[in-house]
């Protein structure tokens, strides 16, 4: 914005234009104030400046690969003085991100001509009364031993886990399906069968 009244000001006018856009004159005064003198900036943004020349510096020396965690530790045994909060503040204002360790987990591997299941509910989750309405979800998370997956069931009515079942063997794609049907299998013999059921 501050730009854009630089370029524009020797045709309308500072006031002008300030009375359009959704600054006061006062504020365009004070910000071209600050940039002809920097000194003049609250001691923060002072400290922001240098922090964040040596934020980039350790960044780039690590090939782009810190987070905000190893920049922090690194620039304290640099003899820095600077607090965690700040450096990540600064990172995410700037867009520097660190390397995520591990492989991701691929979960979805979707062909847009396969088959997809009825929506028998119209997204209507409604229930009046228990057993009526079972939806199930699927999640999984990373162990020492491996990943963990679990499937389980939920009440419409009762909002309450009804059913579950944990696999800690093969890949998602492959037990997906195999233990929701387990999962469902089980809950169905301990319960009373369900009128409608949904895959989320």
């Amino acid at each position: 914005m501050i730009s854009f009244i630089d370029d524009n000001k020797q045709f309308y006018g500072i006031e002008p234009i300030c009375r359009v856009l959704p600054i006061a004159p006062s504020t365009y005064h004070r910000a071209k104030d600050l940039e002809d003198c920097p000194e003049k900036r609250s001691l923060r943004s002072q400290h922001d400046d240098y922090y964040l020349s040596e934020i980039k510096r350790i960044w780039q020396d690590s090939k782009c690969r810190y987070g905000a965690r190893k920049v922090w530790q690194q620039m304290k045994a640099d003899g820095l003085q600077v607090a965690r909060c700040t450096v990540e503040r600064l990172m995410k204002q700037h867009g520097l991100q660190g390397v995520w360790r591990g492989k991701g987990k691929m979960t979805t591997n979707s062909c847009d001509d396969q088959k997809r299941s009825d929506d028998l509910v119209n997204l209507n989750f409604n229930a009046h009364r228990p057993n009526q309405i079972w939806v199930a979800d699927f999640t999984y998370i990373k162990t020492t031993s491996g990943w963990v997956y679990t499937a389980f069931i939920i009440d419409v009515f009762a909002r309450a886990i009804v059913g579950w079942k944990v696999s800690i063997v093969g890949e998602l794609l492959n037990r997906y399906g195999v233990t929701l049907l387990r999962c469902t299998t089980c809950t169905i013999c301990s319960r009373l069968p369900c009128t409608h059921f949904r895959v989320l």
